[in-house]
């Protein structure tokens, strides 16, 4: 199929789809599924008042909850798939919504719970475990819940906070639907005056073109666009932000930031320090961008001309199908395990591979992998799309062995460690493409593109961490996200993160409209922590061989059993010190150098 083709979701040929069978065999089963569902909150609510009657009640609660997890996760997740394969799509809109407004409602049934399990008096629980040892799986998920003691409110309050959970979920929604299907883009024409289709998912293609009159115009029309609705999705940041802050407060927390991070048990030093280690290797990102200046032979480099490869003439069409025998080939030092379960992923429809109109932009794996993972893709043929497809089944096999060797209860890894697995993988492709060519070109080529990584991954997402984290302050001191103070504050930014040789173009103010990570709590750091960590592992795995193979699918395999610093430590790397990322950012530096030596 040809990716420059974007058809109709009905006309998009049914190899190229994810099957979402296997979750159910039809709408008709999901609606079904969607009713039984309505009982569930009424079962939980069953137990409001005795979770510390006995061990037995509290051991048939986290059962139920477990059965919840899994039916939830299904429900939540077909709908959701269904809606971003076409966001145009009312009927699975409305799906999506149905969805929401189930969990919201079990959530609010279950909001007496972690009160209840707090009230437990700790003597008491260890009799609980002699009397039943069925808890002792439940062990991590009772600590998880009584470690936040000072932030869990009271049962009525705890409802309340969970009621708002739809609404608190808005922002996101309507951005989304704004982005990805209300806004539309005219063509961008290149130096031939040929038009080209522009839309989210196509821009990254453009940007990456050798025709710079291309590229320069797809970059005007798009912010332009962007431009035009800066005043609304302002708002919506703004609202994200205060929804955040409403949350924080209501628990006691010292701010949005605090909040997000104390969820998943990662220190605040964690994120700060990150930022700090970034900006103590900002030199190391201006060589670069002086190199990019040089080679790409530009008297002014515009932000139009970060994407374009520095190297004429080397880059080529890789077709789907080169790209997953490719990525079969690259992973093998993993085991014989992995690769046949990237096999049944590439064979029985787990992706969801070509653009189709009103599909969702960029790429993700579902998270959850029950009956297994399913893979959203907008292939485009490139580089960069064969290692897309690297990394979001580096996710999809993150989810599967964790689901498969954890409990219910701890299967669910958390966001920190999130990004490790799927940049493992591509730190892995890199280095097997490497390995297979010394013809000066191609490796040149190779080498831009792990530098665009390293580029995109920890200097990109931390200067987008250091953004999120001015918002939330903003927000704290009970500043409203104006679309002017915005493109003021990541203006800012991108001067500081680019460096002297870099024209700051005014349209890459708007920028922040467009990136949907925004709306996530406190998301895009881990991108660049998780970058740092997979480049040690991966080092690890090609230096040392099975040892660090069997440490690294311990650790995909060990799901939330303990917190996400002692998880890395595991697959050996320590985040809680800069280390990992000052270390990348030294190969960082490395490569730089020999690619002025290569040119």
């Amino acid at each position: 199929m040809d990716p420059k083709t974007i058809l109709p979701r009905d006309q998009v040929p049914e190899e190229f789809t994810w099957n979402l069978q296997d979750m159910y065999e039809s709408d008709e089963a999901w609606l079904k599924e969607y009713e039984a569902l309505k009982e569930m909150p009424a079962r939980i609510a069953a137990f409001q008042g005795r979770l510390g009657e006995s061990a037995e009640t509290l051991l048939e609660y986290f059962r139920l909850e477990d059965e919840l997890e899994v039916r939830l996760g299904m429900l939540y997740g077909y709908a959701f798939c269904k809606g971003d394969q076409d966001t145009g799509n009312s009927y699975y809109q409305d799906l999506r919504g149905k969805a929401m407004a189930t969990m919201v409602a079990v959530s609010s049934a279950d909001a007496f719970a972690a009160p209840e399990i707090m009230a437990v008096d700790e003597d008491r629980l260890n009799l609980f475990y002699i009397a039943q040892p069925g808890l002792e799986t439940y062990r991590r998920s009772l600590y998880r819940i009584r470690r936040r003691a000072a932030h869990i409110l009271s049962p009525a309050e705890e409802k309340l906070l969970a009621a708002a959970g739809e609404m608190a979920d808005a922002p996101d929604g309507i951005s989304g639907v704004l982005r990805d299907n209300d806004m539309k883009f005219p063509d961008a024409l290149d130096s031939e005056g040929a038009a080209h289709p522009l839309t989210n998912g196509s821009y990254g293609v453009i940007m990456q073109s050798a025709d710079r009159t291309l590229r320069r115009d797809g970059f005007e029309k798009l912010y332009d666009v962007f431009g035009q609705m800066k005043n609304t999705l302002a708002a919506t940041l703004d609202a994200q932000f205060k929804q955040l802050r409403f949350f924080a407060d209501a628990r006691g927390y010292g701010s949005t930031l605090e909040a997000s991070l104390d969820r998943t048990e990662v220190p605040v030093e964690v994120y700060t320090r990150l930022i700090e280690a970034v900006h103590g290797n900002l030199d190391k990102m201006y060589r670069y961008v002086s190199l990019r200046k040089k080679l790409l032979g530009l008297d002014e480099l515009h932000m139009y001309d970060v994407y374009t490869p520095i190297v004429a003439d080397a880059a080529r069409s890789i077709p789907f199908e080169e790209a997953k025998a490719t990525v079969l080939d690259a992973l093998s030092v993993l085991g014989e395990d992995y690769t046949a379960l990237l096999r049944e992923g590439f064979e029985n429809r787990w992706i969801d591979v070509y653009e189709n109109v009103g599909k969702r932009a960029g790429a993700y794996s579902s998270g959850s992998a029950r009956p297994h993972p399913y893979v959203l893709l907008n292939q485009k043929d490139t580089l960069v799309s064969m290692f897309t497809l690297a990394h979001e089944m580096g996710h999809a096999l993150h989810s599967y062995h964790s689901t498969k060797y954890q409990p219910v209860c701890t299967s669910d890894y958390v966001i920190f460690v999130a990004e490790v697995a799927s940049t493992c993988n591509e730190v892995l492709l890199m280095r097997y493409l490497l390995g297979k060519t010394a013809e000066k070109k191609e490796r040149a080529y190779l080498i831009n593109h792990f530098l665009d990584q390293f580029k995109g991954t920890i200097y990109r997402q931390t200067m987008f961490a250091e953004f999120e984290l001015e918002m939330g302050r903003m927000a704290e001191r009970g500043e409203t996200l104006t679309a002017d103070a915005l493109c003021e504050k990541y203006l800012a930014l991108n001067k500081l993160y680019y460096g002297p040789d870099m024209v700051s173009d005014p349209e890459i103010a708007l920028e922040w409209s467009r990136i949907p990570h925004f709306f996530y709590n406190y998301y895009v750091f881990q991108y660049a922590t998780g970058f740092s960590a997979a480049v040690a592992i991966a080092n690890r795995i090609l230096a040392e061989g099975e040892p660090a193979v069997k440490d690294y699918k311990r650790f995909l395999s060990a799901g939330s059993s303990t917190d996400p610093i002692s998880l890395l430590k595991i697959a050996g790397v320590d985040m809680s010190s800069p280390a990992p990322v000052n270390s990348a950012l030294q190969l960082f530096g490395e490569l730089v150098e020999e690619m002025e030596q290569l040119s």
